[in-house]
């Protein structure tokens, strides 16, 4: 298959397994948008970028950088950001399978591996497990979070910003996720951003700036 029929097959996948799921699936009428799809989950829109990952059976490799022709810079590639998608999901066609990802991890990152199975030498710290993000239990931490916690109300459940223009942005996170990225988080702790863990779905520990 080539890149157009991955793609379309890729979306067709994670527009069913939503559907299947019973969240709202609704679809971009006008072109060039940086999002795919746009799915409700727990009276929440989500803007979401659909891609085709590969696997050689240990890793799924999904490649986020996208590329256009500009009349006068030529062919020009770009990355993705919170601005433009609130997550992306994944269609594998190795594993049959659809994976959910907060843009957290995504922004900024030309490709993203998926472990299927561990590391050779034990490595933990900063890898991406499969399983974490399969499309039905993400969707359901998601929902259980948006539910369950009026401080993330007014916010991207994937990507919990605040409202208010004066207020700095928080994040919520999974504890894997946090785990992996800690440096990131500590930075954005830093200038300002309260980031908030989760724990199987549930309030877990909280970071942010010195008083």
């Amino acid at each position: 298959m080539d890149t157009n029929h991955k793609g379309n097959v890729a979306e067709l996948a994670i527009a069913t397994e939503a559907a299947k799921l019973g969240l709202s699936v609704l679809k971009p009428l006008t072109e060039h948008e940086r999002y795919d799809l746009v799915l409700g989950v727990a009276g929440r829109l989500l803007r979401v970028q659909c891609k085709w990952g590969s696997s050689d059976g240990d890793v799924i490799t999904v490649r986020l950088r996208s590329s256009y022709h500009s009349p006068t810079r030529g062919y020009v590639t770009a990355t993705y950001d919170h601005s433009e998608v609130d997550a992306v999901a994944v269609y594998c066609g190795d594993t049959a399978r659809c994976y959910l990802l907060p843009i957290e991890i995504a922004a900024g990152r030309g490709m993203l591996s998926l472990r299927l199975s561990p590391a050779r030498n034990n490595q933990r710290a900063a890898l991406n497990s499969a399983a974490e993000y399969e499309f039905s239990g993400a969707v359901a931490q998601l929902e259980e979070r948006v539910a369950g916690s009026d401080e993330v109300r007014g916010s991207s459940p994937l990507s919990s910003t605040a409202e208010g223009v004066d207020e700095a942005p928080s994040f919520v996170v999974g504890a894997h996720e946090f785990r992996n990225r800690f440096g990131y988080y500590l930075e954005q702790a830093s200038r300002g951003h309260e980031v908030r863990v989760l724990r199987h779905g549930r309030p877990f520990a909280r970071l942010g700036p010195p008083d």
